[in-house]
């Protein structure tokens, strides 16, 4: 059976997190790099993370909430659920009552988790620090040196005081107008099982099941 494409606004949704004053470009790199790294750390050290999100492309808008524990998260957006436990990723597709599974690249869990930025933002990526209002959230723009990557252009905004995401806007290949994802709620310190992130077929008793893998 063929795989179900993912709906690009999902996937532009999911793509998962960074203001700062004008300085010399060299300055500009080391301070975004070490705002992100700051963030990483502070996300690292949050434990289990709830997010809800309105995502606005130029497919249409919607919204959902992620939840995340380290690399581990569970999804739900479009009116699909996606889960994934560090290695197997699942997606569930009501209007098919079909389940995917498959063993995701780094590259397409950036576009369905955009907290996975957070880990990869010394990879590939020139930084530089956008100037902003002196009590609005800390702003950074990655820029990728590949011309084949799938996300050529991202800007992140931080909450100053904890360092917590607040919006994403993604540039993906191809595409002119940018993606934007921007966090409604955000609360950290959450107690999630290992079990949450993965597929339980007993809920879903009457969905096929496709192997990508």
């Amino acid at each position: 059976m063929k795989k179900k494409r993912i709906d690009c606004s999902l996937r532009g949704a999911m793509l998962l997190l960074w203001a700062f004053c004008c300085l010399p470009i060299w300055a500009q790199a080391d301070g975004a790099r070490d705002i992100l790294r700051r963030t990483a750390d502070a996300f690292r050290r949050a434990g289990g993370i709830r997010a809800d999100f309105v995502v606005r492309s130029p497919e249409g808008d919607a919204s959902g909430t992620i939840r995340l524990k380290g690399e581990k998260f569970v999804l739900e957006a479009g009116g699909m659920t996606t889960w994934f436990d560090g290695r197997t990723q699942w997606t569930y597709l009501p209007s098919s009552d079909e389940v995917n599974i498959s063993e995701p690249t780094e590259a397409e869990l950036q576009t369905l988790n955009p907290y996975a930025w957070l880990a990869l933002y010394d990879r590939g990526y020139d930084l530089k620090l956008l100037s902003s209002d002196a009590s609005g959230p800390y702003k950074v723009e990655m820029l990728s040196r590949s011309p084949e990557a799938q996300v050529s252009r991202l800007v992140l905004w931080l909450d100053k005081s904890g360092l917590q995401p607040v919006k994403f806007s993604l540039n993906l290949a191809g595409s002119v107008e940018p993606t934007v994802i921007t966090v409604s709620d955000y609360r950290a310190g959450q107690t999630y099982p290992d079990a949450m992130f993965t597929f339980n077929p007993r809920e879903y008793p009457t969905a096929e099941v496709v192997d990508l893998r």
